[in-house]
């Protein structure tokens, strides 16, 4: 593989470790769930980096097999990847007691390893599986072997401690799938330090790079659900002039907002329309008197991302009135209020909510049932 392609992988992949780790270092300031995310992404860019400096002994230097350097540093990202899938739901797992002993393991062998070395006083370096079996007794390489057996360890670890920890708390199902995703990475690249490839190599550092930047991105998403809805104003007297595109001389802002206010008092007084599931922005346009371009235009100026989600949040909070009334009590009749079906109103309930339909009936329940 040419070296100045190595060096373009390993630039591009640290400066996206180096942006996922700036992004959640922002939000770490403010939610500590998230502070082991720059903390990890900021390590493997600077992994990464240091890898770029040293590109062209990369892209060409044969390692052998079970090079200890080589073996060594995968067992430190096999560490680090095995705490990284916690660091959101469980920041007590990075506790820096919890770390030391979860590290102990390899504290140990890297001890023991850096004494064998001095004692016996050079690295055995192997080029064949047959010198492998010629000294497959010496300290070294029994260390090597333990090195891959602890990383084995870790690695089913990856898969194991995310579900286990789901058990006792919550964990999102991305997240879980992320581990998943994460642990046949790491799998892959136990095979990469065994059987050394520099193209496989580059093919893991690209794999790993774009999860991790998934996994910000599903972070950043989470985040959105939790920022607050607009909320519905009270229209008492519908606007009797909203200006047409062509005349708007004045605040185009104004405008926009008029326009928003008629069909406000529209969806106020007159809920047994946009209850029919069949209602949609057509009918909304004709019933205004607003054309779709200009209605998008309106309630996007107002916080909405479209027509759908402004139709939906009525919706949903007419549902919302009625389970409170004690008229809605299970999920099969939540779709009462023209959010179709029950998928539909789940996924709504929880965008505007960020919570689950099934809680806030159990929650609302409680002082009915007490």
């Amino acid at each position: 593989m040419q070296s100045n392609v190595v060096l373009l992988i390993f630039a591009c992949c640290a400066t996206a470790q180096f942006i996922a780790a700036s992004v959640m270092a922002v939000y770490s300031r403010h939610r500590v769930q998230y502070l082991a995310l720059p903390w990890v992404n900021g390590i493997f860019a600077f992994i990464l980096l240091g890898e770029a400096i040293f590109y062209q002994s990369i892209a060409t230097f044969p390692p052998g097999i079970l090079n200890p350097v080589i073996l060594l540093s995968f067992l430190a990202g096999i560490f680090l990847q095995s705490i990284y899938p916690l660091g959101i739901p469980l920041p007590g797992f990075l506790q820096w007691g919890r770390m030391w002993q979860y590290a102990s393991p390899i504290l140990i062998l890297l001890g023991v390893y850096l004494l064998t070395l001095l004692w016996n006083g050079g690295i055995v370096f192997l080029m064949t599986w047959e010198e492998l079996v010629d000294h497959l007794l010496s300290v070294d390489i029994v260390c090597r072997l333990l090195a891959v057996v602890l990383s084995i360890y870790y690695i089913v670890n990856i898969f194991r401690l995310p579900r286990a920890k789901a058990r006792s708390t919550y964990v999102p199902k991305y997240l879980l799938a992320y581990s998943t995703a994460l642990g046949l990475s790491v799998v892959f690249y136990l095979y990469v330090v065994l059987f050394y490839d520099i193209r496989l190599l580059m093919v893991y550092h690209v794999i790993f790079t774009l999860l991790n930047l998934y996994l910000v991105f599903r972070t950043l998403e989470t985040i959105a659900l939790e920022l607050p809805h607009p909320s519905i104003e009270i229209v008492e007297e519908e606007p009797t002039e909203v200006p047409e595109p062509e005349n708007e001389e004045g605040d185009f802002n104004e405008a926009n907002l008029q326009r928003f206010h008629r069909m406000e008092y529209w969806m106020q007084n007159n809920p047994t329309e946009w209850m029919e599931s069949s209602f949609g922005r057509d009918r909304l346009c004709k019933e205004v008197g607003i054309n779709r371009h200009l209605m998008l235009q309106c309630v996007r100026s107002q916080g909405y991302n479209n027509v759908h989600d402004y139709i939906n949040r009525y919706r949903l909070e007419a549902l919302k009135r009625l389970i409170r009334q004690g008229e809605v009590r299970n999920v099969a009749d939540c779709t009462i209020t023209g959010l179709g079906t029950t998928k539909t109103v789940r996924s709504c309930f929880f965008k505007f909510e960020s919570m689950t339909l099934d809680d806030y009936l159990q929650e609302q329940s409680r002082p009915a049932s007490s």
